[in-house]
């Protein structure tokens, strides 16, 4: 039995894993995939992270390359296994767990070939799981080509004609200026877009806000506050100058769909030949199945990553103490705070 097990080896569970192996614990990571940072490999083709480099290193271990550059999502992918071999953390892969319980004070975690037990569980499975796309895309015609946002890899797959990119994320701006360059390309967002340079005065926007106070600001102070009421910014110019040029065009909120036309919040309506679904994601925590673990609408029940549950600890999720928790740059510092609580 080992004192603590990880479920998922991505960013938040390997750097648990690098504070854990310093203090000696006995544990092991469960990952699910064929090999650890798969989940930046499955991107699309040309993803490249808007935070530089400076700003994409987990604890003890540079990510090499011209700092103020940013890293591909491959380079991430190499980097994170890359990590975890040179720690030597022990990781388990294509190890997926299928369900948790406790017995008494005994956490008993069943994959596909074994029960495995331990003093303590830490989920760092990440606080995007299960691609969301609205259910009434179900009511347009067959014809129309549908992805979400995780399934695109490049606009080889997107049959010519219009592409309409439903959500104004960063993610689905970057799959629009990519597409806009052959596609006819409309983009349906539900809110005002505001857009941040990725460099001003030559630094990095990220170094600035740092410098404010923004960055790794904490979850119940003002700035914090402050922080989550905003929707996140679009990082770079690039798709604010095509919007401006009419290479992107932008319409309203989708609020439902028949046959071939979607229709948008302020009453018009839309026919495209593809639609890629950049909607976000939805967390599915069923498979903890211990009281108290998961509140009533499905949410990790935790304050600061501290579960109610004794010994049971999360990490990587988006603002769980700070505005970093869920960024490379950010998981550190719950890293720490966690490590604090485990050795209480």
């Amino acid at each position: 039995m080992k004192d603590i097990i990880i479920v998922g080896a991505g960013q938040a569970g390997l750097t648990m894993g690098y504070y854990l192996k310093q203090e000696g614990y006995s544990f092991l990571l469960l990952e699910a995939g064929n090999r650890i940072g798969d989940s930046w490999r499955d991107r699309y083709d040309s993803l490249q992270l808007f935070t530089p480099r400076e700003y994409s290193s987990l604890p003890g271990m540079i990510l090499k390359g011209e700092g103020s550059g940013f890293p591909c999502k491959d380079e991430i992918a190499i980097y994170l296994e890359e990590y975890a071999r040179y720690f030597q953390l022990p990781v388990q892969l294509q190890n997926q767990v299928l369900k948790i319980r406790k017995e008494k004070e005994i956490f008993e975690l069943h994959t596909p070939t074994e029960i495995l037990q331990s003093k303590k569980v830490i989920i760092a499975s990440g606080g995007f799981q299960q691609p969301f796309i609205p259910s009434f895309s179900q009511h347009l015609s067959s014809h129309i080509f549908q992805i979400h946002s995780s399934q695109y890899k490049s606009p080889l797959q997107i049959p010519k004609g219009k592409v309409l990119v439903v959500g104004g994320g960063n993610s689905g701006m970057q799959i629009a200026v990519e597409l806009a360059k052959t596609h006819e390309v409309t983009m349906s967002i539900s809110h005002p877009l505001t857009f941040l340079p990725l460099y001003l005065f030559r630094k990095s926007i990220f170094n600035w806000l740092e410098k404010m106070g923004l960055l790794y600001a904490e979850i119940h102070t003002k700035r914090g506050r402050w922080f989550q009421k905003r929707k996140d910014p679009i990082f770079g110019f690039e798709g604010k100058e095509l919007i401006r040029s009419g290479a992107i065009k932008l319409q309203g909120k989708v609020v439902s769909a028949s046959g071939n036309n979607i229709m948008f919040q302020n009453g018009g309506t839309y026919s495209a030949q593809s639609i890629i679904w950049s909607t976000g994601f939805v967390q599915d925590y069923k498979w903890i199945e211990i009281e108290k673990a998961v509140s009533m609408n499905g949410f990790p029940n935790h304050t600061k990553g501290m579960s109610p549950v004794r010994g049971l600890y999360y990490i990587g999720l988006p603002w769980q103490s700070q505005r970093g928790s869920a960024l490379i740059c950010g998981v550190g510092k719950d890293a720490v705070y966690l490590l604090s609580e485990i050795k209480k």
